[in-house]
C-alpha cells in the first residue's frame, strides 16, 4: 500500500465489518474512488475476512470445555482485579484487534504465496536438472560416436565436443586418450592432445602424455606434449625426454626444446 494511504490501514477491519462512523466511512470510500490500487487491496482483505468467517469451527467436547472453565476459574483466583479508568480503551482495543487481524491476513497470504513459489521453484529446478542431465548424456553419446567415425574430420569434430564438458567423466577422457595414442591421423591426435591439455592436472591425463611422448613421432605433437609436461612440472617426463635427446631420428629443434625444458623440471 502507498505511504499516503497508510493511515487508512487501521480503518479497514471496521469498514469491512460496518463499524465505522460516517466521517471515517466517507474517508475510506473517498480513497476507494480515487485510488484503484487501494480498492484492489481492500477487496483482497475482504476475501480474506470472508474466508476466515466461513472457516468451519471445531466445537470442543463437553469434557474439554469443563476442563477449560475449571482452569480459567483457578487462574482468575490468582489474578488481581484491574479497573480500566480510560473509557476509550475499549474502542482502542477493538482497533488494535482489527489491525492484528489485517496483519494476520497479510501473513497468511504471504505464507501461501511463498509456499507456492517454493514448490513451483523446486519443480522447475528438478525439471531443469533432468533436462540438463539428458542433454549431457546426448552430447556424450554423440561425442563418442564421432570419435569412432571412419572420417578423420568427423573424429576431429567429436574431439571438439569436449568444450561442452566442464568435468568430463572417465569415458570421455579415455576416448580422447585413445585418439591421442592410437589414431592414425596426425590432426586427430593433435586435436585430442589439445583437448586433454585442459585436464592435464589429472593423473590419468599425465600418464597419457608420458606414454605419448615415448611413442609419438610427429614433431608438432611432441612439442605440445613437452610444453604441457613442463607446465605441470611432471618429473616422470624427465626420462622419456632424455631418451629423445639420445635418439638420432629426433629433430634438432625438438632436442633444443627438450634441452630448454629439462632445467625447468629438474
Amino acid at each position: 500500500m502507498k505511504k499516503q494511504n497508510e493511515h487508512i490501514l487501521p480503518l479497514i477491519p471496521d469498514y469491512l465489518e460496518g463499524n465505522l462512523g460516517k466521517e471515517q466511512k466517507k474517508t475510506v470510500e473517498t480513497y476507494l474512488e480515487n485510488d484503484k490500487d487501494f480498492a484492489l487491496e481492500l477487496e483482497e482483505y475482504r476475501s480474506l475476512f470472508t474466508a476466515f468467517k466461513n472457516e468451519p469451527r471445531q466445537t470442543p467436547s463437553k469434557k474439554l470445555r469443563q476442563g477449560f472453565l475449571k482452569m480459567l476459574e483457578e487462574e482468575k483466583q490468582h489474578q488481581v482485579n484491574v479497573i480500566d479508568l480510560n473509557p476509550k480503551s475499549v474502542g482502542s482495543n477493538n482497533r488494535i484487534w482489527g489491525i492484528l487481524k489485517v496483519a494476520a491476513s497479510v501473513a497468511l497470504l504471504l505464507s501461501a504465496f511463498l509456499l507456492g513459489q517454493y514448490a513451483e521453484k523446486n519443480t522447475l529446478n528438478h525439471d531443469v536438472l533432468s533436462l540438463e542431465q539428458k542433454n549431457v548424456q546426448l552430447k556424450q553419446t554423440t561425442m563418442i560416436a564421432l570419435l569412432e567415425n571412419q572420417s578423420a574430420s568427423k573424429r576431429i569434430q567429436g574431439v571438439q565436443y569436449i568444450e561442452d564438458f566442464t568435468a568430463p567423466d572417465t569415458t570421455i577422457v579415455n576416448a580422447l586418450i585413445d585418439r591421442l595414442l592410437q589414431d592414425e591421423n596426425t590432426n586427430v591426435r593433435l586435436s585430442a592432445m589439445i583437448a586433454l591439455s585442459g585436464f592435464r592436472d589429472s593423473e590419468t591425463v599425465k600418464n597419457a602424455f608420458i606414454r605419448a611422448l615415448k611413442t609419438e613421432k610427429d614433431p608438432s605433437i611432441q612439442i605440445a606434449i613437452i610444453q604441457n609436461l613442463v607446465q605441470i612440472q611432471e618429473k616422470r617426463a624427465i626420462k622419456p625426454m632424455q631418451d629423445l635427446l639420445e635418439q638420432e631420428e629426433t629433430q634438432p629443434f625438438i632436442k633444443e626444446e627438450i634441452t630448454n625444458a629439462l632445467p625447468k623440471i629438474i
